[in-house]
């Protein structure tokens, strides 16, 4: 069985540690874990292992998160996945900080890196769709700062906390893969 988990963010430096690139943390927290490096690849940064007889390739698009619909297309393609073994991870404002929710499909929620997954993969609401794990950031910010908010550091307060959020997000990923989508929503939504 082949899996793709998909961490959305942006790259460059200015991009690092911040919200909007949770995804991009998380996935490499599951490098580390298992001593993966990322090689360089069409559309994103890319590495593989083998866990609990699944064969699973990380990414990290290279496209900026408004264009990652490409680079997990590219992927699913090249690699000859399902979406149904797709798990794309990323930050969500409607969710309070560190909360995860895993769900088999839905909406982008205004999300843009969903929005070009979205369109990238020509789905629709009725369409067969693909898991997400959405990772709260929370939405601690004044009216029409959103984007500050996002593309900003981490406070003093959720730094603290961040690693063990980060763990339990990358305890989901490999459970979606050995477990499946239910199972996997059992027993980490809300955690």
């Amino acid at each position: 069985m082949k899996y793709l988990i998909a961490g959305l963010g942006n790259i460059g430096e200015e991009y690092n540690g911040t919200r909007h690139n949770i995804g991009f943390d998380i996935v490499d927290h599951i490098a580390s874990e298992f001593n993966i490096s990322f090689e360089q690849g069409r559309h994103a940064f890319y590495g593989n292992f083998k866990h609990k007889g699944r064969n699973i390739t990380l990414i990290k698009p290279t496209t900026y998160m408004n264009l990652s619909g490409k680079a997990v297309k590219y992927w699913l393609n090249e690699l000859k996945i399902a979406t149904t073994n797709l798990l794309v991870v990323v930050d969500d404002v409607a969710l309070p900080f560190g909360q995860i929710r895993l769900k088999d499909k839905g909406s982008d929620g205004g999300h843009n890196g969903l929005k070009s997954i979205n369109l990238e993969l020509n789905l629709t609401l009725t369409s067969p769709n693909y898991a997400r794990l959405r990772f709260g950031i929370g939405n601690d910010f004044p009216r029409g700062r959103q984007v500050d908010y996002v593309l900003g550091k981490w406070s003093k307060e959720e730094q603290e906390q961040l690693q063990e959020r980060v763990n339990i997000a990358k305890d989901a990923c490999l459970s979606f893969c050995t477990i499946g989508t239910v199972r996997t929503m059992n027993q980490f939504n809300n955690k």
